[in-house]
């Protein structure tokens, strides 16, 4: 009986496998269908970007280690950026000047990020934990320092969604979560990658209810907050994706890899529509940002360069060297005027 009941199983798991993959090759040629015309061919009409004038303005001194996270304020002045020296420091990147320097509990503080209101920042690592500290002109703002989430592996990333009553961090316990800053309640968590979770960005429009997220398992995912689920899947890199970032549209992403490739997926169409890589580059990616307009893609590498790329023709415009080691965390302030650095150097730097 029990052997009959196996076979029954057998056969039903075979039948559904066959109608998955049957769907799945439909799906497929729905998409090529939709798939009529590549994005480099469209970009050919548009005028090359011949010139840039983008020079280092100003190199910022004081971590006693590698930089491994920064992130501009909403004041377009002010940069967080946290080190493997257990060190959060705030810069006025104006003028070199640090207001602020806190000492973590742990080294290797890997990623920290400025609330909209500019009023707080947030960080974590080694220590597992999200922790958030309110920005006063008191000496020691570490006094007033609140541990709003912990996760069971370091934590790797975090970004306010659009106010300062909640935070959302990436892990490398392959989760995301979303915290309430106040309560440090858990609202939601993110399951489905199979590798530690490295970057996180948030769809640049007002409701912000969607985010990408980039693992070690070599996908980029698009979440909805509100259910948890994934929404969308994109694949094509071949080693781990260290970045993720939305097009200002946000119909588009950009990741960047550990494969020494950055690539643009289009959500509309579901599917890579752009690979950043050219023969003489082998080394790894470790952060991207685009440019207000979208136009111009900026990768940080391992090889010490920042590579400005033409988004829609998949073209390097030019190199940007200065740093002495590799370029770990990079961002376009938010009024894109200026790029900021941070690298394993020990320094970061303002391009402008």
């Amino acid at each position: 009986m029990t052997e009959v009941l196996s076979n029954n199983t057998t056969d039903k798991v075979g039948s559904l496998v066959k109608e998955a993959e049957a769907l799945k090759a439909k799906l497929e040629e729905e998409r090529q269908k939709l798939n009529d015309v590549t994005l480099s061919s469209v970009a050919e009409r548009l005028e090359m970007i011949t010139y840039l004038n983008i020079k280092p303005r100003r190199v910022l001194k004081g971590h006693q280690a590698k930089v491994l996270c920064s992130d501009w304020s909403p004041d377009k002045r002010h940069i967080v950026s946290s080190s493997q020296d257990g060190k959060l420091i705030i810069w006025d990147a104006f003028t070199n000047y640090k207001e602020h320097a806190v000492t973590m509990p742990t080294t290797w503080v890997m990623g920290c990020s400025y609330a909209p209101s500019g009023n707080l920042v947030a960080c974590g690592g080694l220590d597992n934990k999200v922790t958030v500290y309110p920005i006063t002109m008191e000496e020691d703002i570490s006094s007033r320092k609140k541990t709003v989430g912990t996760h069971t592996s370091y934590m790797s990333c975090c970004i306010f969604p659009n106010s300062d009553q909640q935070i959302l961090t990436g892990s490398g316990d392959s989760t995301c979560a979303l915290w309430d800053v106040e309560s440090g309640q858990l609202l939601q968590s993110f399951h489905g990658h199979t590798g530690d979770v490295m970057s996180i960005d948030l769809a640049p429009n007002e409701t912000g209810n969607t985010f990408v997220s980039g693992s070690c398992d070599k996908m980029a995912f698009i979440w909805d907050m509100r259910s948890g689920h994934v929404v969308q899947s994109f694949e094509g890199h071949l080693s781990d994706v260290n970045s993720v970032k939305f097009h200002p549209s946000g119909d588009a992403i950009s990741t960047g890899s550990d494969d020494s490739t950055c690539r643009l997926f289009d959500m509309r169409a579901d599917k890579e529509v752009a690979v950043f890589s050219k023969d003489s580059i082998i080394f790894g990616v470790n952060s991207v940002d685009f440019s207000v307009s979208g136009r111009l893609l900026f990768a940080g590498y391992n090889d010490y360069t920042v590579n400005v790329w033409d988004t829609l023709k998949a073209q390097r415009v030019c190199l940007l060297y200065g740093h002495e080691n590799k370029v770990s965390c990079l961002q376009v302030s938010p009024d894109g005027t200026a790029l900021s650095t941070g690298s394993w150097d020990f320094t970061l730097r303002i391009w402008a």
